[in-house]
C-alpha cells in the first residue's frame, strides 16, 4: 500500500501542468521574438542577403555561429540519455528527458538556420539531388538528419509508458491533447513483451547515437578545417568542437534543471545532489575544453606565421580581445573556480554558472567564425571599408534571436505536453529504493 501511495503521489507531482499567467507571458514573449524574426527573414527573402552585413569576405556570420552553437548544445542531450541508460545510472533519471527535449529543440533550429543562411531556400533540395560525397557539406546534411531522427525516437520510446499513465487522466487535458496522446500511444498496451521490445529498441538507439553524436561535431568541425583560412587550418578542430559541445550541453542541462525545479516545485526529484554531481561534471568538462583551447592557440602562436599573426593579434589584443577574454573567463575559467567549492555546486550558484557557460559558449562560436574570415591569407586591398569589418544587421540579429527563442519555445511546448521527468521510470526507481 505504501508503494502504491508513493506511486500515485509521483504521478500527481509529475503530470504535465497547464500554463499559468507567467507561462503564458513567457510563451507570448518567445512568440513575439519569433514573429519579428519571421519579418526580418521576409525582408531577407525579398531583398536578398544585401540586408545582412555579410559580404565577400565575411560570408559566414552570425547565422553559422548560431548553427555551431545549436549543434553543440544538442550533443549532451542525447549523450546524457544514452550513457545514463546504458550504464544504468539511476540518479540521472530526472535529467534524461530534460536533456532529450533540449537535443530535439536545438537540432531542429540548427537545421533551420542553415536554410536561412543559404539565402535562396529553394536551392536546399539541390543538396539531396546533386550532393557530392566528397564534400563535408553533404556529410553534415546526412549526419544532422540521422541525428535528428534518432534524438526524436530517443525522446519518444521512453515516453510510451508515461503516455499510458496520462491517458488515465482524461479530465485534466483538452480533447485535442487527449486525442494526441491516444494517437501517440495507440499501440502501447504495456505488457511484458512490449516492455522488453521497447527496452531493446532504446538500448539500440543509445548505442547508435553515441557515434552519430561524435560524428556530427567532427563533421561540423571539418567544414571549417577543410577551408583554407588562418585559424581554421587545424587537425585539433574535431576534438576541440566535441569538448566544447560537451561543456555547453552540460551547461544548458543545468540551466534547465534549475528552471524546472523552481518553476514546477520539483525539489523532491531534482535535488541538490543532482546539482552537485553535475557541478563535478562541469569542472571536468571545463578543464578538458581549456586544454583544447590552449592546444588550439599555443602552436600557431609559437610559430607566429605571417598569415596567422594578424589573426592572433586581433584575437588576443586587438578588436576581438574583449569578446575573446570574456568568453574564456566567463565560459571556462570562472566556472571552474566557482565549482571547485561545495557552496558553488548548490542549485542557485550552479544556475548562474550554467548561464555563464552557455553565454560564453555562444560568444566562443562567434569568435570561431568571424575573426578568421576578416583575416584571409591574401590581404585585403582596394575594398570598401565595410568589407574590413563585420557587425550583424538588425535583420541578422532578429533572425538569430528568433532561432534562439524558437528553440526555447519548442522545449517549453514539449514540457507542457509531456512529463518533464519520466513518471514510470521514477516510480520503478522509487520502488527499488524502498525494497
Amino acid at each position: 500500500m505504501e508503494n502504491s501511495i508513493q506511486g500515485e503521489q509521483i504521478i500527481q507531482d509529475l503530470l504535465p501542468r497547464k500554463f499559468k499567467t507567467g507561462g503564458k507571458v513567457w510563451i507570448g514573449v518567445l512568440t513575439a521574438i519569433c514573429l519579428v524574426g519571421a519579418y526580418a527573414y521576409y525582408r531577407q527573402l525579398r531583398y536578398g542577403l544585401i540586408v545582412t552585413n555579410m559580404r565577400d569576405y565575411v560570408s559566414w556570420g552570425i547565422y553559422i555561429s548560431n548553427f555551431v552553437f545549436f549543434v553543440a548544445i544538442s550533443l549532451v542531450g542525447s549523450l546524457i540519455t544514452a550513457v545514463f541508460r546504458l550504464l544504468g545510472v539511476k540518479w540521472g533519471t530526472p535529467l534524461t528527458r530534460i536533456a532529450e527535449m533540449i537535443a530535439v529543440g536545438a537540432i531542429m533550429f540548427a537545421s533551420i538556420i542553415i536554410i536561412v543562411d543559404m539565402g535562396s531556400p529553394e536551392r536546399f533540395y539541390n543538396l539531396f539531388l546533386y550532393g557530392r560525397i566528397q564534400s563535408p557539406i553533404i556529410w553534415d546534411v546526412i549526419v544532422i538528419t540521422t541525428y535528428f531522427f534518432i534524438s526524436l525516437l530517443l525522446l519518444y520510446y521512453p515516453l510510451l509508458p508515461d503516455i499510458k499513465i496520462l491517458l488515465r487522466f482524461k479530465e485534466k487535458y483538452s480533447p485535442r491533447l487527449y486525442k494526441f496522446y491516444r494517437w501517440l500511444g495507440a499501440f502501447w498496451k504495456g505488457d511484458h513483451k512490449q516492455y522488453l521490445l521497447s527496452k531493446k529498441a532504446i538500448n539500440a538507439l543509445c548505442i547508435a547515437i553515441i557515434p552519430v553524436a561524435f560524428t556530427i561535431h567532427t563533421v561540423t568541425s571539418w567544414l571549417f578545417a577543410t577551408t583554407y583560412r588562418p585559424g581554421w587550418d587545424s587537425t585539433n578542430f574535431g576534438a576541440y568542437f566535441i569538448a566544447g559541445a560537451f561543456l555547453v550541453g552540460a551547461g544548458g542541462v543545468v540551466v534547465a534543471m534549475y528552471i524546472f525545479r523552481t518553476w514546477y516545485r520539483m525539489d523532491k526529484y531534482i535535488t541538490p545532489e543532482h546539482f552537485d554531481k553535475m557541478g563535478r561534471v562541469l569542472v571536468l568538462l571545463s578543464l578538458l575544453y581549456l586544454y583544447f583551447n590552449i592546444n588550439e592557440f599555443l602552436t600557431p602562436f609559437f610559430k607566429m606565421k605571417e598569415s596567422e599573426a594578424s589573426y592572433l593579434n586581433d584575437l588576443f589584443t586587438g578588436s576581438f580581445a574583449p569578446m575573446f577574454w570574456f568568453a574564456i573567463l566567463t565560459g571556462i575559467i570562472l566556472p571552474v573556480i566557482i565549482l571547485l567549492f561545495k557552496q558553488g555546486r548548490r542549485p542557485l550558484p550552479m544556475f548562474i554558472v550554467g548561464i555563464m557557460v552557455v553565454v560564453g559558449a555562444w560568444f566562443k562560436r562567434y569568435l570561431i567564425v568571424t575573426p578568421t574570415l576578416l583575416h584571409p591569407f591574401m590581404p585585403m586591398h582596394d575594398v570598401p571599408s565595410a568589407y574590413r569589418h563585420y557587425f550583424p544587421s538588425w535583420e541578422e540579429w532578429a533572425i538569430a534571436m528568433a532561432s534562439l527563442a524558437g528553440t526555447m519555445l519548442v522545449i517549453t511546448l514539449l514540457c507542457r505536453i509531456f512529463p518533464i521527468i519520466p513518471i514510470q521510470e521514477t516510480i520503478d526507481h522509487n520502488h527499488e529504493t524502498v525494497k
